[in-house]
């Protein structure tokens, strides 16, 4: 697969999420978060079972302990992100959630050198000061009106930046394992969790009946093995940026599904935040093509 198919799959996996946080809005009318998480990754791992199951089939070598381990630390992260973000979404917007989760854009170069000690492009810095202007606008002008949902969505950013970089980390040639195992985690996790601390009643999960398939099949099962898939042909900083379009679809459906409506100021700190994450990605890649063509002229 070459790097632009690579990126066209990521692409197509944003706007699968972008959609996604309005069915995950509208089911929260009727079942608690972490049962929601539970149920929709329950849904995915049933969805990419029979692909992995075909893959171990036709597999060279057996998973190693590492390979495990790897693939449940990946669905720890997902368990985190995703939990975190269905918590906060009960209490703020689809388009601040879409733009606020994809800051996770601007946090993988962040980690990835806190982590795996991988230097950053300079860029990123100023790129950050630019994201965080932009939280600064999209909250109203006050960060005292980022509300407990919006700093919830934050913290989702962190753990879907970690399932990136431990993505791209992981995957390997068996993306289907790694689809179903970080599913499986996230579910058991999340099950384990809405058992303790929600209300679990079957006629408000059959009311949350086409909610749960859209976020299951597509948003969950198709859209993450997407991403896997697409990862393994490009780098963690370069998928990030185009996995945040669901920044941007995620505004669009909110305003078609749900009638949201975003002030100037917002629509500014909106801007500010996606110029943030075109940055990283766009001017390593103009810096590094200049540098190419200085070193072909000597």
């Amino acid at each position: 697969m070459t790097r632009l198919n690579a990126n066209l799959l990521l692409l197509l996996t944003g706007a699968i999420w972008g959609m996604g946080f309005v069915s995950q809005s509208m089911a929260m009318d009727r079942i608690g978060p972490l049962l929601f998480v539970g149920l929709r990754f329950a849904i995915a791992f049933l969805t990419i079972l029979p692909l992995a199951l075909r893959e171990w089939r036709d597999a060279e070598r057996p998973l190693s302990a590492r390979d495990w381990s790897g693939f449940f630390v990946v669905g720890l992260t997902l368990f985190g992100g995703a939990a975190t973000q269905q918590i906060g979404i009960t209490t703020t917007t689809v388009t601040h959630s879409g733009f606020l989760t994809g800051l996770y854009v601007v946090m993988v170069p962040f980690l990835g050198l806190i982590i795996f000690r991988q230097l950053p492009h300079p860029v990123v810095w100023p790129a950050a000061g630019c994201a965080l202007a932009g939280i600064y606008l999209l909250s109203g002008g006050s960060m005292s009106e980022l509300g407990r949902g919006d700093w919830l969505t934050i913290l989702c950013a962190v753990f879907w930046a970690l399932q990136i970089l431990f993505v791209a980390r992981f995957t390997g040639a068996r993306p289907m394992a790694l689809s179903t195992v970080q599913f499986a985690v996230c579910a058991v996790l999340s099950l384990a969790g809405a058992a303790l601390a929600e209300p679990v009643e079957a006629s408000a999960i059959v009311a949350t009946g086409p909610e749960l398939l859209f976020a299951g099949i597509f948003s969950s099962g198709i859209a993450f093995t997407l991403q896997i898939v697409g990862q393994r042909h490009t780098t963690a900083p370069q998928a990030a940026i185009f996995l945040s379009s669901e920044a941007l679809f995620a505004a669009f459906f909110g305003a078609l599904f749900l009638g949201e409506r975003m002030t100037l100021a917002s629509y500014a700190g909106c801007l500010l935040i996606f110029a943030s994450m075109i940055a990283v990605e766009v001017v390593p890649m103009l810096t590094g093509s200049r540098r190419r063509l200085r070193e072909a002229e000597r």
